[in-house]
């Protein structure tokens, strides 16, 4: 599994301009957006909070856990397997399951660096709060990032080749986006959205980050809904996932 990583990496490095993706928009999007004065006031919707302070990182974050679940994550496996690396690998002792793990560490590991990059960008330019609640944040960000990178296997699962799975992931990823609030804020969202927000993955994502930021533990409806959209599409992934 080391050698699979190392080797993973490499070809992660390679294609650097993914990675440099999902690290750099995510900051990129906060440093531009926090210019926004609106955004560095306090508002009454958020509790007073300014939305610099928790509400506009947590959807960096999550921005950043969606272009690695839903592109890059996608993109590489579907590649693999249109070019019959799969197929070739299930006859040697590296399991197509191995490059199947070392892409889900690699993809996480980028995607809590952009986490990381964020939180600090928007402490030392804005002032903005770090999480609080530091163990529950790290559940909450292990939990999302789990049950979406479940949802990009599963369009792994069935893209054609990379740019199918990429086109797929494109068209799943912007409207999570708008339903966990990324255009409109989930206080001001019609009911019907407000409740679709509350029933999909990313909705609960965000409010759990939030209650993390202002000291409070995730609450158990929002890490439920991760948990259960982790089960869900991880066994739909399993169910629907082909080596060739």
């Amino acid at each position: 599994m080391r050698k699979v990583l190392f080797v993973e990496a490499k070809l992660l490095v390679r294609e650097w301009p993914a990675a440099l993706f999902t690290l750099a928009l995510p900051v990129t999007l906060l440093l531009a957006l926090g210019q926004i004065p609106d955004l560095r006031a306090a508002d009454p919707d958020l509790g007073g909070q300014r939305s610099v302070d928790a509400q506009l990182p947590a959807q960096m974050i999550l921005l950043a856990l969606l272009t690695a679940s839903f592109t890059v994550l996608p993109s590489a496996l579907a590649t693999y397997r249109e070019r019959g690396m799969l197929r070739r690998m299930s006859a040697t002792p590296v399991h197509p399951a191995r490059v199947l793990g070392a892409q889900l560490v690699l993809n996480l590991g980028v995607a809590a660096v952009a986490a990381v990059a964020v939180i600090g960008s928007g402490r030392l330019v804005y002032g903005s709060r770090i999480p609080v609640q530091l163990f529950g944040f790290v559940l909450v960000f292990v939990l999302g990032a789990a049950a979406m990178m479940a949802i990009g296997l599963v369009i792994a699962a069935v893209a054609r080749n990379g740019p199918t799975a990429s086109a797929i992931g494109s068209l799943v990823m912007f409207p999570l986006l708008f339903v966990a609030g990324m255009w409109i804020p989930r206080e001001i969202m019609p009911d019907v959205l407000r409740r679709i927000s509350d029933y999909s993955v990313v909705g609960p994502f965000v409010n759990a980050m939030r209650d993390t930021w202002a000291g409070e533990w995730p609450q158990f409806p929002h890490l439920a809904v991760m948990v259960a959209g982790l089960v869900l599409f991880s066994g739909l992934a399993v169910r629907l996932f082909r080596w060739e």
